[in-house]
């Protein structure tokens, strides 16, 4: 299966678990990332481009200031010590749920495509998820109409659910789907 594939060469992967540890070049690397791929199309949050650092920076600079290490993450990619993608990985402090996490923003930059990053991320999330942080499952909840679903059910997520109709764009409606990785 994909999801237990080794990652490519050269390819590292680093941790942000507090706010202190954001300096002004890692967060401008984060926000260049977010403003490139949510510009062609990506699902990461912004859904109408183009967008810019100037709308993008404030929604990081919130996800950033609420990182801990129990509760929040950033997990970046680096090949050859450049950022080639990066994820958020949360859990709720809600004493019903403490087993599970979601994983948001997926995100891998244009030119590093087709090499195995976004996979590599992903399995580097579920080690994250199930060694450090003691997690039984990961949601995430992707568009509907990109292909997503085929990504992530390659790498063991199964389709829990679909909103129909959930996500309004210009060209037409698509579907919120909501799926799970279980056991990690």
């Amino acid at each position: 299966m994909l999801g237990f594939m080794s990652h490519p060469a050269g390819l590292g992967f680093t941790q942000l678990t507090d706010p202190g540890q954001v300096t002004p070049g890692l967060r401008r690397a984060l926000i260049d990332c977010w403003v490139e791929v949510a510009n062609a199309g990506g699902a990461v949050g912004f859904p109408f481009p183009p967008v810019d650092a100037e709308e993008v920076g404030p929604v990081a600079d919130r996800l950033l200031a609420d990182l801990d290490p129990g509760y929040n993450r950033v997990v970046m990619a680096e090949a050859d010590g450049v950022l080639a993608g990066w994820l958020n990985l949360s859990r709720y402090r809600d004493r019903v749920v403490p087993h599970w996490g979601t994983v948001k923003r997926v995100q891998t930059r244009l030119g590093f495509r087709g090499q195995g990053i976004g996979v590599a991320l992903m399995n580097e999330v579920r080690r994250i998820a199930r060694d450090e942080l003691g997690l039984e499952q990961l949601h995430l909840e992707a568009r509907g109409g990109e292909g997503l679903e085929g990504f992530y059910s390659r790498l063991g997520w199964t389709e829990i659910g679909r909103w129909p109709g959930a996500l309004r764009f210009p060209g037409g409606d698509r579907d919120e789907v909501l799926m799970l990785l279980a056991p990690l």
